[in-house]
């Protein structure tokens, strides 16, 4: 929905969000690679096998099958056998069970079989390594078809056996979260509460296997809780290396039908979805029980509800059970969640939900306006089509009981959005010119198609992959609600979505998206890393969503409509992304029997919305790249007298970051400088003489100092906690790490030379972070308790003298503080002096010795910024800003500005690229280098001079 974005973290981003199949999510999450090419590379050819994929031995897609295999078997058995036999077409070693295991079969008319099947390796599961094999049986006999998916032959570990504990990874996963959440100007607690309230809790889920290269295990943890910063509801997945013990892959598993709303989680209640069935005894006098209601748009609905015991009329249909057998079957619920807090209606069953229950089956305006009438009514609908189009029984095509909750709020405010938590429906209560989320029959539709993909190709919440999670949500959404509400395709509204959920706009005014918006790849596509809408899958959605409804048009729809269900249960796999997408719908249509025109008719759809093999090199940028495919992101990037540092990884992703280092010039060629032994080397920092780093062991995180022509690695501090950033300069190191005890964030001094350590803030209460060093002075953003609360500032360590100094902040008012920057010129620092939602902070300066304050970008009127990070040299300042935009765009990605010391000439933009520009770093001069998400990959690139005005 159009509520302002929680962007809180934009300074510890996620990889880019694109790539084809496994590098399009793993990007998005700051893992991968771009060496894993597409796994349907081209357009499904007229038969037989595809050329077998660089990176996997196995084909991503086999067409034009009929091949015999045992009709006795069952179908999991009669796959795998298929396999085996066919050893050298799909160069599957292991086809057991044990590692090839079977996640369900669907059926569809004719007698067509889709086994699902789940690779493993040693009995852990391959994360997006799913096979499909399709089949038909009739008349006796069984025959394979077709086959297609990701399976990754150079998984070969030799052990899986890890070396971190459950413990220590819950551990460095919840850090991880927390320091993600915890990016950005550094904040005053609220009255009353304390600084980090709102804890963090992580669960072990199982061992999994990342698709890099030989594979690298690691741990899944799923982190759920309550966002320190805004009080809304977190639910991460982490995937923490389980030799090591650094979290390799993070993203939000929120599926929400708007893309600024935020995570989802678990949240405090202890309550149990509720056994409804219980309700219906014996003595029921009837388990349906025609009512109605009135919906939002003033239209009469016919209802299906159930008359309890004590005479009151609930909102459980059991319209769909068969009257021969009523006690099994579908159930489509409808509860009472206004109550209720978002934080606790994901994840768990919030204690005071009730069912919606009248006293008569003619359900009043209360019902209406609390949106339950549209939530039952459109539930209804959504069964009934995946019913009667597809032979779907309900979302897991099991029959499993469907809930709605409606009415949730955010901290007692509106809450405009809508969500599909892995169980259920949950619907906002809408504010403003918003009606509760349910009024538009998409929105419901588009959340219940959730469940179906999660139950299909269960395509990862993250990069492309999301945005076609959300694609095929937002297809099928309006698909239904057209039908529904009897709207022809022909109609200029009915593309849009979300249209319905106004009060005063119009249709277009309200959407929040349209299918027709003619989105493509080269104009379109937002370089958006996993630190905003997971990797852009609100973003992008409408690139690939448009392909598929504009095959609507031209198809007509009940055709498209089977095309689009078989390609996503029967084609696609989780780590698929835009192209494999493609050749998924192409072959889905070809098995279908669309003509030879048809069948042009889907490319002439995804040609249009610039959907072909190799789209990303049509992207352009203005800068030079030192680096192309960096591999990571997370970790930092760091410049100083001609020379950078940063980690990164081996062309295929499978290597743990080590550090390397080059000239910011771009002449000569990068050397690794750290140990490349299987641990992850981070947050590179480096003077322009010596790099230091972070090392995460499974046993602790060391700290290391080299120089960067070679020489002694010397190993300076270590500890048992997450360390979140490293500063160097001459002999004095600084580090930030996560307390493990107070879950604070704070800055430990290193003396290289002499090997003191010290403590900025020794008081467990106090914050210390953003911190910065040069010539022997330490400056860091601080939070720190006074008998009359807490407060806010930045200070100045001189490690010389040993003296602290604050710099001329107005402690009891200021809203919040930034990144420090310290240099010939100052100390530099962002200051939000208001707190008010514009989202625009101050760009401050002032003496190390506290005196001379200046503005060098205001935060109000001409030249005032929205200041979210900044570097700086003698030379100029440059700062990286992040509006507080309504909505997603790429001008609302995080920008780079570069401005005077002295702030004369206002700022101007370093570059016009439209993708994210994060991890800035100044070298000397108006030089500036940063991590560049444009081109759909991670990049590190460079300006010598800004570009002005864009």
């Amino acid at each position: 929905m159009r509520t302002s974005a929680n962007r809180r973290g934009a300074d510890r981003p996620g990889g880019i969000s694109v790539g084809h199949g496994v590098a399009a999510l793993l990007a998005a999450a700051g893992l991968l690679v771009t060496g894993v090419p597409a796994a349907h590379a081209a357009d499904a050819p007229a038969a037989a096998v595809t050329e077998p994929d660089p990176g996997t031995d196995t084909p991503s897609l086999v067409t034009g099958l009929d091949e015999e295999v045992s009709a006795a078997q069952s179908p999991a058995d009669a796959a795998r056998g298929h396999l085996k036999a066919k050893k050298s077409r799909y160069h599957i070693a292991d086809t057991s069970a044990k590692d090839l295991t079977s996640l369900g079969t669907s059926t569809a008319k004719g007698g067509k079989e889709t086994v699902r099947l789940q690779q493993k390796h040693q009995g852990i599961p391959v994360l997006g390594g799913q096979y499909l094999v399709r089949m038909t049986k009739k008349d006796g006999r069984r025959t394979v078809t077709g086959t297609s998916g990701s399976y990754f032959t150079e998984v070969q570990l030799d052990s899986v056996t890890p070396k971190v504990s459950e413990k220590t990874a819950v551990e460095r996963a919840v850090s991880a979260v927390t320091a993600q959440l915890g990016g950005g100007p550094l904040r005053a607690p609220a009255k009353g509460e304390k600084p980090g309230s709102g804890p963090l809790t992580g669960e072990a889920v199982d061992l999994a296997i990342l698709p890099q290269g030989s594979g690298v295990l690691t741990r899944h943890i799923t982190v759920t809780g309550v966002n320190p910063a805004d009080g809304t509801a977190v639910k991460q997945e982490v995937y923490v290396d389980a030799h090591s013990g650094f979290p390799v892959l993070q993203y939000s598993s929120i599926r929400t039908f708007g893309a600024s709303a935020p995570a989802a989680a678990a949240g405090a209640a202890d309550a149990t979805e509720p056994a409804p069935e219980e309700a219906a005894t014996a003595d029921a006098p009837s388990f349906v029980v025609k009512g109605t209601g009135t919906r939002y748009n003033g239209e009469k609905a016919d209802l299906n509800l159930y008359k309890g015991g004590d005479g009151t009329y609930q909102m459980y249909d059991y319209g769909f059970r068969d009257a021969a057998d009523p006690y099994n079957g579908p159930l489509l619920q409808t509860w009472d969640a206004r109550g209720a807090d978002v934080s606790q209606a994901s994840g768990v069953w919030p204690s005071n939900a009730q069912i919606f229950k009248s006293a008569t089956p003619d359900l009043g305006a209360e019902f209406t306006d609390s949106g339950a009438v549209d939530a039952h009514w459109a539930a209804n609908k959504v069964y009934a089509y995946y019913k009667d189009h597809f032979g779907r029984k309900g979302l897991d095509d099991k029959d499993g009981y469907m809930y709605s909750l409606v009415g949730v709020t955010a901290n007692g405010q509106p809450y405009n959005n809508a969500f599909w938590d892995g169980t259920k429906m949950v619907y906002g209560k809408g504010g403003g010119d918003y009606r509760t989320l349910s009024a538009d029959a998409d929105v419901v539709g588009h959340e219940m198609t959730h469940g179906v993909v999660q139950h299909t190709a269960n395509l990862v919440y993250a990069g492309q992959s999301g945005a076609m999670n959300e694609a095929l949500a937002d297809y099928f959404g309006n698909a239904i609600d057209l039908e529904a509400n009897g709207q022809s395709m022909d109609d200029p509204d009915a593309g849009l979505l979300g249209e319905d959920l106004c009060t005063t706009l119009s249709p277009r005014e309200c959407a929040l998206r349209d299918l027709n918006d003619g989105a493509t790849t080269s104009e379109d596509f937002i370089g958006v890393s996993y630190r905003g809408d997971n990797g852009g899958v609100h973003l992008n959605s409408t690139i690939f969503s448009g392909a598929l409804w504009d095959l609507r048009e031209d198809l007509g729809a009940e055709f498209a409509d089977q095309i689009v269900y078989r390609a996503m249960s029967a084609y696609m796999t989780p780590l698929d992304g835009f192209t494999e997408g493609r050749a998924a719908v192409l072959a889905a249509a070809k098995e279908l029997g669309a003509t030879k025109a048809q069948l042009t008719v889907v490319k002439r759809s995804f040609d249009a919305h610039g959907i072909a093999p190799g789209w990303e090199k049509a992207l352009g940028v203005d800068t030079d790249t030192l680096l192309s495919t960096v591999n990571v992101a997370g970790t930092g990037v760091s410049a100083a007298g001609g020379k950078y540092a940063l980690s990164r990884s081996n062309e295929e992703g499978s290597e743990p970051y080590a550090i390397w280092t080059g000239n910011t010039n771009g002449k000569g060629t990068p050397q690794l400088l750290s140990p490349n032994n299987g641990n992850y080397n981070v947050y590179a920092s480096t003077d322009g003489k010596n790099v230091a780093w972070a090392e995460f062991t499974y046993g602790a995180v060391n700290i290391h100092v080299r120089p960067i022509g070679g020489g002694l690695d010397k190993v300076v501090d270590a500890l048992g906690a997450q360390v979140t950033s490293v500063k160097l300069d001459g002999d004095v190191l600084v580090y930030t790490y996560i307390n493990p005890r107070s879950g604070f964030e704070q800055a430990r001094y290193v003396n290289i030379k002499t090997g003191e350590t010290k403590e900025l803030a020794p008081n467990p209460v106090s914050v210390t972070a953003l911190t910065s060093v040069r010539d022997g002075k330490i400056a860091y953003a601080k939070l720190w308790a006074e008998s009359d609360g807490y407060k806010l500032g930045v200070e100045v360590y001189d490690t010389a003298t040993g003296t602290k100094t604050l710099m001329p902040i107005d402690k009891n008012t200021v809203a919040g503080v930034g990144q420090t920057e310290i240099t010939d010129d100052g100390v530099f620092w962002i200051e939000d002096g208001d707190g008010t939602d514009t989202g625009r902070a101050a760009v401050m300066r002032a003496a190390a010795d506290g005196t001379g304050r200046a503005t060098i970008t205001p935060e109000s009127g001409d030249g005032a910024l929205h200041a979210y990070q900044l570097t700086a040299s003698d030379e100029a300042v440059t700062v990286v800003t992040l509006p507080a935009a309504t909505s997603w765009a790429n001008a609302t990605l995080p920008k780079l500005y570069q401005a005077a010391p002295d702030g004369k000439g206002g700022a101007q933009r370093i570059s016009c690229n439209r993708g994210d520009q994060v991890y800035a770093s100044a070298d000397t001069g108006t030089r500036v280098l940063w991590l560049d998400g444009t081109t759909g990959y991670t990049n590190l690139v460079k300006r010598d001079r800004p570009a002005g005005r864009c």
